[in-house]
């Protein structure tokens, strides 16, 4: 009877953990926010801990989220993919297939800004503690015109410059893209890969690595070396790890701003969410970017210039209820203000009041009447992510 009873007991338990494992919510993509999401040995992660999130890189997230293909994601067949992180906006084509393939069966997407971020600029050259660069001369860093060390501080130095940048799709690299084409349309597209990116060729000593944390780990092991990559996985307040960045050159002795939460948010200023029905109902008009397009904000003259948003791609159905109250609560507390300092603790920015509270009006609370919160029993019925 014993014997009997424990093993209907470990077969409880092992449902139980079965059941668990199969409610858990699952996501993957950009690497910028991952120590953000997952949290580190000494932050707080910002995802609720029955969440998972593998960082791959924006496009990876993307493709994972719009197919649900969770090998994009490194997770198993089978599993389903119920959100994604994402630097790298979706485009009108990517809008458009994922409606035309599973708009019907999933239901429809909802993109929406997560925090602002600075791109921070790490280098190392020993004797260097403190980097200043404009605009323009990023461009010629980044894009090989400019070749050694005293090129760019006007030194003799002959040491050459390493230039480490992400080799997938990356929504960083997407973010220092739309900074450099406005500052140098010529050598410099937008794309978030960066041998796109780049209009010229990649001098053979350039070196690319897969992830943010790589990015960091190349750069301090190559004297000479300088990056790109987000605040949190580098000191964004010491100008002997990152850059002082201005987009236009400053008067003698104006130090240009370090890539801190502080400066960050002086840039990125007071994002507004859409206003209209029209606008709301269209995912490609919730995240504010920054550069040369018609469709972007200016690049920042005041505050750190290299900025822009982290974005989270969410169903407004489900097939499983626990999964949609377990996105909603979280966007929850993410867009009431909840978790503000975790975010700052990780040197992001969280979203504008105003503009958090349109996100919740909108997709939490149909406030406006519309149908686009997520479980609308109306609109979801029937429909929903596996």
């Amino acid at each position: 009877m014993f014997k009997r009873t424990m093993i209907a007991a470990s077969l409880a338990v092992a449902a139980l953990a079965s059941a668990q494992s199969m409610a858990a919510v699952v996501g993957g993509g950009a690497t910028l926010p991952e120590n953000l999401y997952n949290g580190t040995s000494t932050l707080p992660r910002l995802l609720p801990t029955d969440f998972s999130y593998t960082g791959v890189g924006s496009g990876a997230g993307k493709t994972a989220f719009l197919t649900n293909a969770p090998a994009s994601i490194n997770q198993p067949a089978g599993t389903p993919v119920d959100f994604a992180g994402s630097d790298s906006v979706l485009s009108a084509t990517e809008l458009t297939n994922y409606n035309n393939a599973n708009g019907a069966a999933f239901g429809k997407l909802i993109q929406v800004p997560s925090v602002g971020t600075s791109v921070t600029i790490p280098y190392k050259r020993t004797g260097v503690t403190s980097l200043q660069l404009t605009g323009a001369q990023l461009c010629n860093v980044f894009s090989g015109t400019t070749t050694t060390w005293g090129e760019l501080l006007g030194t003799a130095d002959t040491t050459a410059i390493k230039v480490i940048y992400r080799s997938g799709s990356s929504g960083t690299t997407e973010l220092l893209s739309r900074f450099l084409n406005d500052s140098c349309p010529l050598k410099f597209g937008v794309s978030g890969t960066f041998t796109t990116a780049n209009i010229g060729a990649e001098p053979a000593n350039w070196q690319a690595v897969a992830t943010s944390a790589d990015v960091v780990a190349a750069v301090n092991a190559n004297d000479g070396a300088i990056g790109y990559v987000s605040p949190d996985y580098v000191n964004a307040n010491s100008p002997a790890v990152v850059a002082r960045v201005s987009k236009l050159p400053l008067a003698a002795g104006v130090a240009a701003p370090l890539p801190n939460a502080t400066n960050t948010r002086t840039a990125l200023g007071t994002a507004l969410a859409p206003s209209t029905k029209a606008d709301r109902a269209n995912p490609l008009k919730w995240v504010p970017t920054f550069g040369s397009a018609a469709t972007d904000t200016a690049v920042p003259t005041t505050g750190y210039p290299i900025v822009g948003y982290t974005n989270l791609l969410v169903g407004q159905c489900y097939a499983t209820a626990a999964d949609a109250t377990a996105v909603r609560n979280f966007l929850n507390d993410l867009y009431t203000g909840t978790k503000a300092s975790v975010i700052a603790q990780h040197s992001f920015v969280s979203l504008p009041t105003a503009f958090a509270a349109e996100v919740k009006k909108t997709f939490l609370d149909d406030t406006y009447a519309e149908g686009l919160n997520i479980a609308n029993v109306s609109v979801c019925n029937g429909v929903g992510r596996p």
